[in-house]
């Protein structure tokens, strides 16, 4: 860490993804996340990379996985419709075992919706939107600094189990700007990657593939992923509490909900009511034994989402009829204000 530079969201991103060794970025221009291309476009080739602007969402992320084979950091970004029309490749390179970054940056829908502030795209990101048992590692930013942090985070982990990781954001965190530092830039193109496609010569071809026409070589494949999702559930849940010692009611929120809802906490905080926070930071794993646990003692749960209620069903799930589990939430991109979810947690706590 060091010089503190003042930027988006959205730009944070590109420059940390730089600095982390992304060195091929291919996206397709949608609102609101194109500033993250424009910087890339800018930047990315005087610094040895490569940035090309796709024809389509779908040749976008296909130029990922092909980059991803030779063993190279890539990149694509895009929004909500966008994220959409890539999700048979991302299948394919869940199903390849292949590294790659997706950076989602949510906006109203469904359809096309508008280009406002939204979290509704939780179900496609944690639940896998493409076809097939697959998963993807999802990070949530609540501010610039995060961004830049887990967009450093999103290549490692990505390469550590060979995965697809996506960073999922809402339009604020891309577009609001904020002091941020940045890590040391890395050099993992000196890392080991015995799985890549670099050349066969001198010894024995390697094989990257998703397609398994035997029955029981897919099966089997599906189980070692299942291991391998498992073992990210043991090791890479990452999240952020506030004041759960003494909580009777505690609030789950993340990305942007979070970033407005804490505001709120501290103010129920001041006037005496027992409320604690939980933001997940990753949405897949997520933190279900820390919820298990506080569900044994606390009396009720609140999630803040800007959606219907998607995460909503996670802490349910987690929460195991333990524990009463509230909801609020803001659709098409409206944003609730902090005084807004102090009432709404001042009711929940009462009633």
């Amino acid at each position: 860490m060091g010089k503190r530079h003042l930027m988006s969201g959205a730009e944070a991103m590109a420059e940390a993804a730089i600095r982390a060794g992304c060195r091929f970025y291919f996206g397709y221009p949608i609102t609101p996340q194109s500033e993250l291309a424009e910087y890339l476009a800018r930047e990315l080739p005087k610094r040895g990379g490569v940035f090309l602007q796709a024809e389509s969402e779908i040749a976008a992320i296909n130029m990922v996985f092909g980059a991803s084979v030779t063993g190279a950091r890539a990149m694509t970004s895009s929004s909500s419709p966008g994220i959409s029309l890539k999700q048979e490749a991302i299948s394919y390179m869940a199903g390849c075992e292949l590294p790659g970054v997706i950076v989602n940056v949510c906006r109203g829908g469904p359809g096309l919706g508008n280009i406002a502030p939204s979290e509704a795209d939780y179900f496609q990101a944690v639940k896998g939107g493409g076809h097939g048992d697959y998963r993807n590692i999802v990070l949530a930013p609540s501010s610039v600094q995060e961004a830049a942090d887990l967009s450093y985070l999103a290549f490692d982990i990505s390469e550590k189990y060979r995965n697809p990781v996506m960073i999922l954001c809402s339009a604020v965190i891309a577009q609001m700007v904020e002091p941020v530092e940045f890590m040391s830039p890395r050099r993992p193109e000196e890392v080991e990657k015995p799985w890549a496609l670099t050349g066969a010569k001198g010894r024995e071809p390697r094989v990257i593939k998703s397609l398994r026409l035997s029955e029981q070589e897919l099966e089997e494949h599906n189980r070692h992923l299942q291991e391998k999702y498992a073992t990210v559930k043991a090791k890479e849940v990452r999240y952020e509490t506030r004041y759960l010692e003494d909580a009777e009611l505690v609030i789950v929120a993340f990305g942007t909900s979070a970033r407005i809802v804490s505001t709120a906490v501290e103010t129920a905080r001041e006037k005496g009511y027992k409320v604690g926070l939980l933001r997940p930071i990753t949405l897949f794993p997520f933190p279900t034994h820390v919820i298990r646990k506080l569900a044994e003692r606390v009396k009720k749960f609140m999630v803040f989402e800007l959606s219907a209620g998607q995460m909503v069903e996670d802490v349910e799930i987690a929460a195991a009829g333990k524990a009463a589990v509230n909801f609020y939430g803001r659709m098409g991109g409206s944003v609730p204000s902090p005084e807004e979810d102090f009432e709404k947690i001042v009711d929940c706590y009462r009633g």
